[in-house]
Parts: C-alpha cells; sequence; structure tokens
C-alpha cells in the first residue's frame, strides 16, 4: 500500500470544483465572510487566471495561532474558488534529514503545489530559519504576466513592494493571513484582505475523532 498518491494537474482541480462547491454550502470566504475594504464583495468571476503564494513559515505559525492543522486540500480548493490556476507554490525552509517533513514535501508536490524549499540555517540562539521572501517576491514579479488575480499566504510586510509593484501590472492581489501576525503595509496595497480566522473551519483537518 503507497502512502502518496500522484494526481494530474487536470485531477486537482476537478477536486478543487467538487470540494469548493461542498464548501458553498456552509460558508464561502469570497463572497460573506470577507470584504473589501470598502465594503464590496468579491466577484469570483472576475478574478481570470490565479497564482498562489503561500510563505509556508507564515501559515505554520498562524495554524499554531489558531489551534489548527492545515487541511492543503481543502485549502487550495478554497483559494482558487474554481478560478483557472496557473499555480500554488508554497515556499518552506527545510530539515534535510527530517524525515517527516521530507515526507510532507513529497505530498504536497504531488497534489497540485510546487514546492520551493531553502535550508533552514542555524542561528546562535539555537532557533533555524530560512528567509524566502526574496523568492516569493522575484516569482510574483516574474511571472507577473501569466495571472490576473495573485493569492498571496503571507503576512510579511516585506512583501509589500512586490505586491505594489504586480499591482501596477494590472493584477489583482488577495492577501490572506492571520490578522495578529500581518504588517499593515501589506493590507494597504491589497486589493482584498482575509483574516485566516474566518475561514478556519473551512481549512483545519478533521481528524476521525473530531467528525463522530
Amino acid at each position: 500500500m503507497t502512502f502518496y498518491q500522484e494526481i494530474t494537474q487536470d485531477e486537482v482541480l476537478d477536486r478543487s470544483k467538487i470540494l469548493t462547491r461542498q464548501m458553498k454550502k456552509e460558508i464561502n470566504p469570497y463572497e460573506e465572510a470577507n470584504t473589501h475594504s470598502n465594503g464590496e464583495l468579491l466577484d469570483t468571476f472576475s478574478r481570470g487566471r490565479v497564482a498562489i503564494f503561500i510563505d509556508g513559515s507564515s501559515l505554520f505559525y498562524a495554524a499554531l495561532q489558531l489551534g489548527i492543522e492545515i487541511d492543503y486540500t481543502k485549502l487550495l480548493c478554497l483559494l482558487t474558488a474554481e478560478a483557472p490556476l496557473l499555480r500554488a507554490f508554497f515556499y518552506t525552509g527545510v530539515d534535510p534529514i527530517n524525515d517527516k517533513q521530507q515526507g510532507f514535501l513529497l505530498w504536497m508536490r504531488r497534489n497540485g503545489y510546487r514546492v520551493v524549499s531553502k535550508d533552514l540555517i542555524q542561528f546562535p540562539d539555537g532557533s533555524k530559519k530560512a528567509k524566502l521572501d526574496v523568492e516569493i517576491a522575484v516569482d510574483m514579479m516574474t511571472l507577473a504576466g501569466c495571472y490576473n488575480t495573485a493569492v498571496l499566504v503571507s503576512g510579511n510586510g516585506d512583501l509589500a513592494y512586490a505586491v505594489d509593484a504586480v499591482s501596477y501590472q494590472g493584477v489583482r492581489v488577495e492577501v490572506v493571513s492571520l490578522r495578529s501576525m500581518t504588517s499593515d503595509s501589506l493590507i494597504n496595497v491589497a486589493d482584498l484582505y482575509i483574516d485566516l480566522a474566518g475561514i478556519k473551519e473551512q481549512i483545519q483537518k478533521i481528524f476521525p475523532s473530531e467528525s463522530s
């Protein structure tokens, strides 16, 4: 029995449509839970082709704050919202000897995500970090002519300049993150901001004991 299941991009999109329809019965964050700063609801049909850029570290710590584990299939479905998907990037620092993490990243690669990784660097205080904001910014700007809407899952204010730059190229930018961990400078340049706290029930992993 194999642990991983490899699926094609078309299959990812098909699953995305099915799960999105299911979740819409509960709540669609793009229609009910979140609005633009002026109160205007997002028209999901005007988003065009979507590219997703996920800061893995930012999302991990946001999930810890919310007390949930992310279901990345649900997350992908919710962020695309049935729009055509160019690519979903997942940026993360990696520990080469962490077999559990390597298994997780393999699953991500085989289930609709393009993983961009960098080895973790250990600092004098014992912490391990890998900054990937440059990689995120470069990919957003390089691919700007290939997508209409960027979904940035990060609260890092260092990305505000890149967001502003792609917006001047006609790209719509949606920022998804936990409000308490999000820079105001990033929210100010986004076309839409979505607080993860408002959609946590739609993206959390449900374990058998919880569903019974």
